[in-house]
């Protein structure tokens, strides 16, 4: 049994929807999907799912929002036009959850509602009987898959049928609508094959696979035949994002191999994530800014026991949460996503710590972008010197380096107007 989950670009029109159809006729293990809401159809559109948040913020505003949810009621009108699915039942629902996120349903009932209509669309086009995802999946309060889960899906799911699934969502324990981060189908997807225990995973996407680098800035990337799901979990971190990083945890002990493929060209091998890739050398390189560093030092800092879990208890009660870190004998550099705290709360943050802990030096400043060099152990040490090399014989300065923390990836700190020249720099040094 083979489960797939096709991406917001591959669900954007009915035109995609019939690529979808192709795919899973193409191979009669394909018995069980999990779609997307719709994505863009060019540069210039709207996804579904950003359109349903700017409604629910109109909502809660009180400002006049009907428009954007006519424009969100006609793309899945003519969706289902083009496909020559009923139209009388899609305009009932349309209705009601218009009437429910004008009630205040919240934003994630509001958001879940894209993966819905998609679902209950592509069911109706395939013939396949949908399963509300808000049945089947429940997640915990930290937003990790609650093993109950598994158990109603073990239920619900038959052996022979055929199902489509609305990925993103499920319910809390209370039995609200609750969604996963975006790019949460990616999730739905793995939750349902371990479920089934599936040989295989595939996720439709756009793309033949995941690049080396980023193509939007590396133009010729080259797609890699095989990672890991542990190099796979280290791309994400650094800001790859074919594939979100949280998917690999339901299906990470049972091995089932994922295979990221292009619904626009399923003919190309794409991407597969194993357990263990048997590619030796290095998998890829990405690089993620918006970052503000966190500077502080003391003599003799660590001498106190519990001194770094008492620092980053008080950066918790002030909305910050580091992604990188690094320490020195007497000193600690934080990296976090800038928009966690205004300059007046990193201000106010400063002087509580600096005045706890009796801190010789503390400071914040932004604008920094870290990048991360990820592939085989043997290859590791080698190509963060090349890196460093490369980026120094384009004039980047590099902030820090960090090499050891995991034994596949080392991250290079670096100015954020520097991200895309040290992408370009380093990938023509180790990739090339």
């Amino acid at each position: 049994m083979v489960v797939c989950k096709f991406g917001g670009s591959s669900v954007a029109d009915a035109g995609q929807i019939r690529k979808v159809k192709s795919i899973l006729e193409s191979d009669e293990r394909r018995s069980v999907v999990v779609v997307s809401a719709p994505g863009k159809r060019n540069k210039e559109d709207d996804k579904i799912t950003d359109l349903l948040y700017r409604y629910n913020d109109m909502v809660r505003s009180g400002q006049s929002c009907r428009p954007v949810f006519n424009v969100i009621a006609k793309r899945f009108s003519e969706i289902a036009h083009a496909l020559g699915v009923e139209e009388k039942e899609l305009a009932e629902k349309l209705d009601d959850i218009r009437y429910q996120i004008d009630a205040g349903r919240g934003a994630d009932y509001t958001a879940s509602r894209g993966e819905y209509l998609s679902a209950y669309i592509i069911s109706m086009f395939l013939g396949w009987e949908f399963i509300d995802a808000a049945d089947v999946i429940v997640i915990n309060s930290d937003s990790t898959v609650n093993d109950e889960t598994y158990a109603r899906l073990s239920k619900r799911l038959e052996s022979g049928k055929r199902y489509v699934i609305p990925g993103f969502y499920g319910v809390s324990e209370q039995g609200v609508v609750k969604t996963f981060t975006r790019g949460g189908s990616d999730i739905t997807g793995a939750i349902v094959a371990r479920a089934l225990s599936a040989e295989l995973y595939e996720n439709w996407t756009d793309v033949s696979g995941v690049a080396a680098a980023d193509p939007r800035i590396v133009e010729d990337a080259a797609s890699v035949p095989e990672l890991s799901y542990d190099e796979v979990r280290e791309l994400s971190d650094v800001g790859a994002s074919v594939f979100h990083e949280e998917a690999i945890a339901p299906i990470y002990h049972l091995g089932i191999p994922i295979n990221i493929r292009n619904t626009n060209r399923p003919e190309d091998a794409g991407t597969m994530i194993v357990p263990q890739a048997k590619r030796g050398g290095l998998a890829g390189i990405s690089v993620k800014g918006g970052l503000s560093r966190l500077s502080l030092r003391r003599l003799m800092l660590f001498k106190r026991s519990g001194m770094r879990h008492a620092l980053l208890t008080m950066l918790h009660i002030f909305g910050i949460r580091p992604c990188y870190s690094l320490f020195g004998i007497d000193s600690i550099v934080w990296y976090f996503d800038s928009r966690m705290a205004s300059e007046s709360v990193c201000h106010s943050m400063c002087e509580r710590l600096k005045g706890e802990f009796a801190l010789d030096e503390i400071s914040v400043d932004s604008g920094y972008a870290v990048m991360g060099i990820v592939g085989s152990r043997d290859s590791i040490a080698k190509g963060c010197m090349d890196a460093v090399a490369a980026l120094s014989r384009e004039g980047i300065d590099v902030v820090s380096v960090n090499l050891g923390s995991s034994e596949i990836s080392a991250l290079i700190g670096i100015h954020e107007k520097d991200a895309k020249a040290a992408l370009k720099a380093a990938y023509a040094s180790l990739f090339d």
